[in-house]
Parts: structure tokens; sequence; C-alpha cells
């Protein structure tokens, strides 16, 4: 298959899957916020948070995983691929069990000296902080399956994965009004069971797809690879540990000066936050591959190329969803749960804000990824990342109010953004003015024109859905335009229409054959 045949189709799964699971998600978060109520709902996004402030070892082995083995399929190496899975394999195991280990001894500390919650809660919070322990053990040791699944760009049984998890997730949410148990304590066991029922089923289908993937640690152990592949890991965790302690750093800060009330605000916006990113995700997911494969083979002007077109098509995406989000944001929550907690709003805005300015530089981050040279990179942006907390301390020290720590997460990200293009510079030959010029003003451009445009329903029309499909059609209509005369270069435009024409020849071609059968 081509390569762009096989992106679109990568593509259309994934976003296939993400239709799915968008719907399906925002259904069962407010079952399950209904049924818990928001004070359970906030005790288990904050237990599950202190799991997740770990769990980037999830994010950053499966980074590392499909950095070497894109890298290797780039090379045609398929010994070399072995080698990396295994010892994928065998890092992971060690990792898990390390992660279990430190959980269990922090977990006392954390419950007697940290965590702030109801006192007649705290068995249901201790029963879900040993779930959540059970569940990242699993995501974990299924990081190896992961990273071959996106390697080899079978991006359709990732899709399948995907909608069939969100299914779990919603029969577990529809289970809850039928239990005559705690509610809070049978939601934790199923998401726990759910996510080992998700490992058997990859670990099963990988080894009988891929011959890589089949387990064969001793045959195929490569002591300098282990090596090379754990530091790699480790300056990833450092980085991804970074994100993953300020998201859950400022939750804990939050907790301490006003609640479980403001955890749930906060668990929400994070929850908005990663429905709308699925539309960039996704498809920097289709993408990634080649971008890592691009710098195997030697290809770096390639690799470079396609990185710039990752972070503008990334914010483009994420952009055409937000905007509409951003204006209708107190009616659509409105509209999602019946109670929408104090501070949501505001909440929802800044994160999907913060969000946005992350994207502009998405593919550079993958582009670094790809030559390896990572270590001093990782440092810096995972400090300027972490002065987040310090600064949030600060601010609430100072009395401000609760929203104040997600403004001062979009400077941190301004920051963080503009290291990564000075890093990329030395680290991959990037240029800057190149980027400045093909990305951020050809990106940020369009989506500051239709954002005004959308505005404008908001000064003649009263709240309501009639209100929200004209500011959601003004904006797509915008940014399509916009994009088209502004955001994209003359090349671009060509291989574009280029890309539509063979997807509508293909189709009309399918029809055809359709009718006449």
């Amino acid at each position: 298959m081509q390569v762009a045949n096989k992106v679109i189709l990568n593509t259309g799964a994934l976003y296939g899957r993400m239709l799915i699971t968008i719907f399906i998600s925002l259904f069962a978060t407010r079952l399950v916020l209904n049924m818990l109520g928001a004070a359970d709902y906030g005790l288990f996004n904050l237990v599950s948070g202190v799991i997740a402030m770990l769990s980037f070892l999830n994010i950053a082995m499966t980074i590392s995983t499909q950095r070497y083995m894109s890298f290797h399929l780039g090379t045609k190496d398929s010994h070399k691929l072995k080698l990396v899975f295994n010892a994928s394999v065998l890092l992971h195991l060690v990792l898990g069990l390390a992660m279990v280990l430190l959980f269990e001894v922090a977990g006392s500390y954390l419950f007697d000296h940290v965590l702030n919650y109801p006192a007649n809660r705290t068995m249901a919070a201790k029963l879900i902080f040993q779930f959540m322990i059970v569940s990242a053990f699993f995501t974990i040791i299924s990081v190896p399956y992961d990273a071959t699944l996106i390697a080899q760009e079978n991006m359709v049984m990732v899709a399948i994965l995907g909608v069939v998890e969100s299914l779990g997730k919603l029969l577990i949410a529809v289970a809850l009004q039928y239990t005559g148990y705690d509610k809070l304590i049978v939601y934790g066991g199923l998401m726990a069971l759910l996510t080992v029922l998700i490992l058997l089923f990859k670990q099963v289908y990988c080894s009988m797809k891929y011959e890589e993937s089949r387990i064969g640690i001793r045959q195929y152990f490569d002591r300098q690879l282990l090596k090379e592949m754990f530091a790699y890991a480790g300056w990833n965790m450092f980085g991804a540990g970074s994100i993953v302690a300020r998201n859950q750093g400022l939750a804990l800060l939050l907790n301490i000066f006003f609640g479980t009330i403001v955890n749930a605000a906060y668990g929400i916006a994070n929850q908005v936050n990663a429905q709308l990113s699925y539309f960039s995700v996704t498809m920097l997911r289709a993408l990634n591959p080649q971008i890592i494969k691009s710098e195997g083979s030697g290809d770096r002007p390639r690799m470079l190329r396609l990185s710039m077109i990752a972070s503008k098509f990334s914010f483009f995406l994420l952009s055409f969803f937000a905007i509409p989000m951003l204006i209708e944001m107190p009616f659509v929550l409105k509209c999602w749960l019946k109670q929408v907690p104090e501070h949501t709003v505001v909440m929802c805005r800044l994160v999907v804000i913060a969000t946005l300015i992350n994207q502009l530089s998405a593919g550079i981050q993958v582009a670094v990824q790809s030559v390896g040279k990572i270590r001093k990179y990782q440092v810096v942006v995972s400090t300027i990342v972490l002065m987040n907390l310090p600064i949030a301390w600060l601010l609430l020290k100072a009395g401000c109010a609760s929203s104040t720590v997600l403004v001062s997460a979009i400077l941190v990200e301004v920051a963080s953004g503009i290291y990564r293009v000075v890093a990329a510079k030395r680290i991959t030959g990037l240029s800057p003015l190149l980027y400045i010029k093909q990305v951020i003003i050809r990106a940020i451009a369009p989506v500051l024109l239709s954002a005004t445009l959308a505005l404008a329903p908001q000064w003649f029309m009263t709240e309501g859905v009639i209100r929200l499909g004209v500011t959601t059609l003004v904006s797509v209509l915008a940014m399509i335009t916009w994009v088209r005369l502004i955001g994209l270069t003359p090349e671009e435009i060509t291989k574009m229409e280029q890309l539509f024409s063979r997807v509508f020849s293909k189709l009309q071609a399918r029809l055809i054959v359709l009718k006449a059968n």
C-alpha cells in the first residue's frame, strides 16, 4: 500500500473510532457523574490522579518503544525489531513491578498526610487506590503491544480496540444503576478488570500477526540495546512525568486549597480537553510513524517537513472544534451534565487554550524524539513545565481564584514551546524562521480571524441549540476559508486537492461496483 493511501486509511479508521468513542465517553461520563455524585466523582479523579502521577511510565515507554520499532522498520532490519520488542517486554515487566511496590509503600503516607477526602469514604478511597494500581500495572505491561500496532501502522485494530474499550466503560456506567453495592467501589473494580481483558486480547492478536511480537527474551536478549532503550526511556519518563506531575500536582493543590468539588470541575475540564484533543492526536498518531521512519531511512528533510505539517494541521484540527466549544462552553456543559460543578466553565476554557498552544510544537516534539538526542532537551522542557507548580502554589497562597493556576499553565506552555523550537534547531537543524513563517503565522492568523467571526452570534442571539449550531457553522466555514487563503502553502494546497481527488475517485469507483452488484 502506498504511504499516502496508508495514512488516509489509518486516519479514517482513527477518526471513525474517535467519533464513536467521544459520543460514548461523554454519555458514560454523564452517567457516572450522576450515579456517583460530584463528591465521589471528585474523589475518584483525585485517587486515580495520584496513580496517574507515575503511570506516565506508560506514556514514556510507548513513545520509546515505538521510536525504536518505527526507526528499525525504516532501516528494514527484522532481527533488530525482535530484539527491540523483547527488550521492551522485559523493561515493562520490571517497571510495572517497581511501580506496584512504590505505590504500595507510598499509599499510607498519601492517605494519612496528603489527600483531602471525606472521613466516611476512607475504605472506598483505599480500595479505589488498589484497583488503580492493578489497572496501571497491566497498562504498563501492554505498552510493547501498543507500540507494535502503532509502529506497524495498524490503526484499524487500534481503532477497534478503542471502540471496544469505550463500550466497556459505557457498560460499566450503565451497570452502576443496578448494583446494590457501593457504586464507587464497583466502578473502580470494573474499570481495572476492563484493562486486564484489553491487554490479554492485544497479546494474543500481536503474537499471531507479527513475528517480532512473539516473546523470546532469552533468545533475543541484547544487553547493550537494553541499556540504550532504558536510557532513552528514562529521559522520556522524566519528560512525560513532568507533564503528568504538573497536571496532577495542580489537582492536589486545588484539593488542598478548595476540596473535592473543585477537583470535580478540574476533572471534567480534563475530560472535555481529552475529547477535543482526539481530533489532533488522531492525525498525529497516523503521521508519527512516517516521521520516525523518515529519520530511520536517512531522509531528514522529509522528516522536518512532515513534523512542521504535523504541528500546523494538529493545531487546525483542534481549532475546528475548540472555537465553538470555547464560545458556547456554558450551554454545552449544561446539555451534557445535569449538574455542572462550580468553576467548570472557566477551567474547561483555560485547559483547552493551553492544549491549543501545545499543539503548535507537537510535530517538533516528534522530530526531536526521532533523532534520539533528548537528554538536555527533556531536562530543560521538564524544568519549565514543573515551574507551573510553585507558581500555582504562590498564586493560591496569595488568595487568588482556583482558575489562576490554569492561567499560569498557559504561560508555561508558551515558554516550553519557544524552547522546543530552539532545541530542535540544535538537534535536527530546523530553521526557527522557517517554522515561524510556515507554522506559527500560517496557523494562528486563520484561527484568530475565524474565532472573531464566530463570536458574532453572541451579539444578537439568545443562548440555545440554534445559537450553538449557527456559531459552529460560522466557525467551520470561516476556518475552511481562512486556512485555504492563509494557512496552507501553494504546495500543500496542490497536495490536498490531489488527495481529495484521489479519495473521491476511489469512493466513486466503489459506488459504481456496489450498484452493479
